[in-house]
């Protein structure tokens, strides 16, 4: 029981993507099941990264951009938290912000979306291929340097529907997002790790909130599964420790194995022609340090070297 008391509202930020209003309603139902008492309510804003979708990603300034205006909301006291897809959250918090909870992982792995193929293998030289992420262009630009890597941006009704208008042979889509908007049906193959290592925190909902606002802390600290908590704060420790944003194309998974964890990372060179990869358990209490360990083991290997090419670029 919190020490807190039960606030009479709880106002949530939220993109207004489809798939983002699912997360802020899933959040919503959970805590109002927990405080039948409060009435909890959700603000749709609009934020830079919605609204520019012309540009890659990592050409208009990252990540960052998806949770600005939900981070405002909270320090205006527009809103007690904002509920955000993990992996679009990038890995330093700004200064007074705090991820409170971290929620149970859906599927992490990534989509296999076409209307004309059952997988990437049967993709023919020259199938157009869109993703927003150099994570997947890079590991497609390795593994299947026949295709063309296309960038591909907006939400995912946005993607499927330039996907069904022809501009794609295929589109690569993280499972999970279909999987909460009842999209499923759509996914005609699934990627396994070993095809695409995800990104850190894939699958999994992170709710942000003011690190001054204990009360709302404590609120939402039973939404959180801690063993998803351990993997993701390895994921996100070594993403961390090699300076993981949207000009770094890298990957990291981790899964429980009892009470350890497996830690599964690499960072390539955008064109897939440099990847240095590596792997590392331990105990999961040392989630953090486990994800620094690896990193440094990938430093060791020739990471760094990745690295400086991308500062460079």
């Amino acid at each position: 029981m919190s020490a807190f008391p039960v606030q009479s509202r709880i106002v949530i930020a939220s993109r207004e993507s489809r798939l983002a209003m699912w997360q802020a309603e899933h959040i919503r139902a959970r805590l109002s099941g927990l405080y039948p008492g409060t009435v909890v309510d959700i603000l749709g804003m609009s934020t830079r990264g919605d609204q520019i979708i012309d540009r890659p990603l990592a050409a208009i300034g990252g990540k960052g951009l998806f949770i600005k205006e939900l981070e405002v909301a909270m320090q205006d006291g527009h809103a007690d938290l904002a509920v955000h897809s993990l992996k679009d959250v990038p890995m330093e918090m700004p200064e007074g912000f705090v991820l409170a909870a971290i929620s149970a992982r859906e599927n992490p792995c990534d989509a296999f979306v076409s209307s004309r193929f059952a997988g990437v293998d049967e993709l023919p030289a020259g199938a157009v291929v869109g993703t927003s992420s150099l994570r997947r262009a890079a590991i497609l630009r390795a593994c299947h340097p026949r295709l063309l890597i296309r960038s591909l941006r907006g939400n995912l009704d946005t993607r499927l529907r330039k996907l069904d208008s022809g501009d794609y042979d295929a589109i690569i889509l993280a499972a999970a997002g279909l999987i909460r908007l009842g999209l499923a049906e759509r996914i005609r193959s699934l990627l396994t790790p070993e095809q695409s290592l995800p990104a850190p925190g894939q699958g999994v909902l992170g709710i942000e909130v003011c690190s001054a606002r204990a009360d709302i802390a404590a609120l939402v600290a039973p939404l959180s599964d801690p063993v998803t908590a351990h993997c993701v704060r390895a994921e996100r420790a070594f993403s961390r420790a090699l300076g993981g944003s949207c000009q770094v194309p890298l990957a990291a998974h981790a899964v429980p194995e009892g009470d350890h964890l497996w830690l599964r990372g690499w960072v390539a060179t955008p064109d897939g022609g440099q990847m240095v990869r590596g792997e590392l358990r331990g105990s999961r209490t040392d989630d953090e340090a486990i994800g620094c360990s690896l990193a440094q083991m990938l430093r060791q290997q020739g990471a760094d070297a990745i690295l400086q090419q991308l500062a460079a670029a």
